[in-house]
């Protein structure tokens, strides 16, 4: 059977750019005017001043920013811990607070499960402060970003970690003390977040707690697993794998942007418009929404993001006249078929259904990421786009092979739908796009088949056969076809689609030489022959 490799002929470091340099962003912030009025138990903050100061880390001599970067709001924040005077009291009276306002428990008492909730808004609110400054700081500088995409981020759990970073380990301890319970038992309350397995997820978190800690400009995307991949139970009968229930009492650190959401398309089929170009029509419709969690950098206030997608299906596909004859699966099951995709993480793919939606999940990611992305540097290009500097200010590392569809992605976006011709998209895209390799090992290398891809993803194939004829140009060009057994190696274990025909520009670079024919006569002819 043809199938086609993630190993697409895109790489590029997103700290290498020929026009611009990595920089450190320091944020230093100033609180005052505050009041705290006892009656309500509400503090306004009047006036926020936050000052902005860029380091430049390279090799060329330092260069003095003229002006620092002001920015002043008015707001009124209730209860919202001050991160610049924290102390036992000020943390005690906004744990209390969250107890009684930003309810998930009933009222009559405050026991761990409560107390751990309360705990982690009264945290996560100091860290909002943090999170926000350093958003608006990006969206001032626009200064060149690194967006880190992973199928897994296995955190573990969040509030001692984000107690630590922000140096209140004491101040908690002793706050949580007076109101009867202890830091350690409240933490205990807090479940592992589903979203990671092994090694590879762990990486992907650590990457984003040093990257926030160092000052870098970057953000994680991921998907929000229901169920994660599997909770581990103990039964007289031996081990039983059960759906993880991380969820089912909420999640205290992750906030709905509601506003937030973009197309993914499935199946359907591509066809050529009068414009010229290629169109891609029909299939199946679902919305990406995003869910942000805040990632806290040690002993620093730049506080990154961490974007998980979760998916729906738009309400007008619930078919009402079916639910009301009666027939609710049917009615629902557009809306289950688009739930489904961040249900599991790693669903079993032994099956045809089971292949589709671990290829949905993967697209999924790159789709909804990128065009995150691209809404991103369109916003802060203002009316000046140049598609040229998109490499300037993006760089999309990959890690591992789950997210390479963003190549074919990255093009499509760039040339169906922004207009540009594929020799500027396939610059801008390998300048843009790099891929963090784990092993290898050729069993962990994804491999998709071709009439699979071709069913759910038509367009994205039409662009890997052009993609997979560079890279055949490429590989011609570096060896030769002198050496016909040498180049038919090559591309061999180069190309991106396997067990398919050379493009017909290239079918006649390979030309086996042709076998002489022997006549082999059988034993009784050669007998009569003889006689």
């Amino acid at each position: 059977m043809a199938t086609t490799s993630s190993h697409f002929s895109a790489t590029s470091h997103w700290y290498s750019n020929e026009s611009s340099v990595s920089r450190l962003i320091d944020f230093g912030s100033k609180w005052r005017k505050q009041q705290l009025f006892s009656k309500n138990s509400r503090r306004l903050v009047k006036r926020r001043l936050v000052s902005v100061s860029i380091k430049n880390v390279s090799s060329e001599p330092k260069q003095k920013l003229k002006d620092d970067l002001l920015i002043q709001e008015e707001e009124e924040v209730p209860r919202i811990l001050n991160p610049s005077t924290p102390n036992t009291s000020s943390i005690a009276s906004s744990i209390k607070y969250h107890a009684e306002f930003t309810p998930l428990f009933s009222l009559e008492r405050f026991e761990l499960p409560k107390a751990y909730f309360a705990t982690a808004q009264s945290v996560r609110d100091a860290l909002i402060i943090n999170w926000n400054s350093t958003y608006e700081c990006y969206e001032r500088l626009n200064a060149k970003q690194a967006y880190y995409l992973s199928m897994e981020f296995l955190q573990g759990r969040a509030l001692l970690n984000a107690i630590g970073n922000l140096e209140l380990n004491g101040a908690y301890a002793e706050a949580l003390s007076k109101l009867g319970h202890s830091l350690e038992n409240v933490a205990c309350q807090e479940p592992d977040a589903a979203l990671g397995n092994g090694g590879l997820g762990r990486l992907a978190s650590c990457f984003l707690d040093s990257l926030a800690t160092l000052n870098y400009p970057a953000w994680g995307y991921g998907l929000r697993y229901k169920y994660g991949l599997f909770k581990q139970k103990i039964t007289k009968d031996g081990q039983e794998e059960v759906a993880e229930d991380w969820l089912e009492m909420g999640n205290p650190w992750e906030i709905l942007r509601n506003d937030v959401s973009y197309p993914v398309k499935f199946f359907g089929k591509v066809v050529s418009g009068s414009d010229g170009k290629r169109h891609w029509i029909g299939g199946e419709d679902i919305k990406a929404v995003a869910y942000d969690v805040p990632i806290p950098g040690y002993k620093t206030k730049t506080t990154i993001n961490l974007r998980l997608w979760s998916t729906k299906a738009p309400s007008e596909d619930l078919d009402l006249y079916a639910f009301n004859v009666g027939d609710h699966t049917k009615a629902y099951e557009a809306l289950l078929n688009a739930e489904k995709i961040c249900y599991v993480l790693y669903p079993g793919d032994d099956s045809l259904e089971g292949k589709i939606l671990r290829l949905k999940q993967q697209y999924t990611l790159c789709s909804a990421s990128l065009q995150d992305i691209i809404s991103c540097f369109e916003r802060r290009s203002g009316s000046d786009i140049k598609w040229e500097k998109f490499p300037e200010k993006v760089a999309v590392q990959m890690n591992d092979t789950h997210p390479t569809l963003c190549i074919p992605e990255l093009m499509r976006v760039l040339i169906d739908l922004k207009g540009l011709s594929w020799k500027e998209a396939w610059n801008i895209t390998q300048r843009t796009v790099a891929y963090t390799n784990h092993t290898v090992l050729p069993e962990a290398l994804e491999k998709w088949s071709v009439e699979l891809m071709q069913k759910l993803l038509p367009r994205h194939v039409e662009i890997i056969e052009l993609i997979d004829e560079e890279l055949i140009r490429t590989i011609v060009s570096e060896y030769g076809n002198e050496d016909s057994d040498l180049l038919e190696k090559k591309l061999k274990e180069m190309r991106i689609l396997e067990n398919v025909d050379l493009p017909s520009a290239f079918a006649e670079l390979i030309v086996k030489p042709k076998l002489e024919t022997k006549t082999v006569y059988n034993s009784e002819e050669e007998t009569k022959d003889s006689l």
